[in-house]
């Protein structure tokens, strides 16, 4: 079956699939019991614009839609989102930035994150506080601008890197507050907001930034409209839970999600999540922020495009 043939007919369901992994780039295995399969959702319809602006990855339709770029924004766009994002687009060529800018327009659609800072994210960076590694972030600042306003982004996205070791806590976050002050400096001319995400530390063991209120404590003291957080459902769940008081506390400093069920970061109803409330309570609360799909598939091929699009019809608010 085409891309055009299968969204245009709808999705009937997928009945006993045989559980694969998933074929996206993260290497999580499955969390399962053997033979068990995930809850599968129930069938929606194919075509109809999702009420929330989901953003799925490049990868995620390439068995219906092909290797090429543009025929998977074709066919997300068909098949009912509105945005994509893509942690790489700094690494890909002049070229291919402009075929995908080209793309989205044409398809009425929103470009969503990309990283800005991938060399500093993993190590003690900001942290740190040395002029080296302030001025490596700010350029990457600068470097990510170009590349934003090629793509039509409005969103980057900032990790401040690994804990200090020996340094105190008070001490590290005012670096990071120092470092994400300077780069905001430069971003606010351009329109562009870096969106600090934090991290939880069973699958990033030692990163800096984990929960919401030190998120939100950061914020304020940076105080730039060009400096927010990225809320991940997924790694907040797995921080901290208690998902909707913690999303209300920052919620007018959350201009992007993204999610994943927990545990195992994969579609909505494979994990503990109550996404159809989480994304009920987003929805009544007028949220028009751009909801990343920062995830793997519970299974591979076709059947699990289908049953990705499935899952998110299911939660997704009437």
């Amino acid at each position: 079956m085409d891309r055009r043939t299968f969204v245009a007919a709808g999705i009937t369901g997928i009945s006993g699939a045989a559980l694969g992994m998933h074929d996206e780039p993260y290497s999580l295995p499955p969390h399962f019991p053997p033979g068990q399969e995930p809850i599968r959702p129930k069938p929606g319809l194919s075509g109809r614009t999702f009420t929330l602006d989901y953003a799925p990855h490049f990868g995620m339709f390439q068995h219906h839609a092909g290797e090429d770029m543009i025929d998977q924004i074709d066919f997300m766009a068909e098949a009912g989102f509105r945005s994509i994002e893509d942690n790489g687009m700094r690494g890909r060529s002049i070229e291919d930035q402009q075929r995908i800018a080209d793309a989205l327009e044409r398809n009425d659609m929103r470009m969503g994150v990309f990283v800005m800072n991938m060399d500093g994210a993993w190590r003690p960076s900001l942290t740190t506080g040395t002029a080296d590694e302030r001025e490596r972030f700010v350029q990457n600042a600068r470097d990510s601008v170009e590349v934003a306003k090629r793509v039509h982004a409005k969103w980057i996205t900032v990790v401040p890197g690994k804990v200090a070791e020996g340094i105190p806590e008070s001490v590290q976050t005012a670096n990071v507050v120092e470092a994400l002050k300077q780069a905001a400096g430069v971003l606010e001319e351009h329109d562009i907001t870096m969106v600090c995400e934090p991290l939880n530390w069973r699958d990033h063991h030692g990163l800096f930034l984990r929960f919401t209120p030190q998120s939100i404590a950061i914020m304020n003291a940076v105080d730039s409209p060009s400096c927010r957080i990225l809320q991940d459902i997924y790694h907040q769940q797995a921080s901290e839970g208690n998902l909707i008081d913690h999303m209300n506390a920052a919620w007018d400093l959350i201009p992007y999600f993204q999610v994943g069920d927990n545990p195992g970061r994969r579609e909505p109803g494979t994990g503990e999540i109550n996404y159809a409330n989480v994304f009920k309570h987003m929805n009544e609360r007028g949220c028009d922020a751009i909801v990343g799909m920062e995830h793997g598939k519970s299974i591979g091929g076709k059947e699990g495009e289908v049953a990705l699009i499935e899952a998110y019809r299911n939660v997704d608010p009437a």
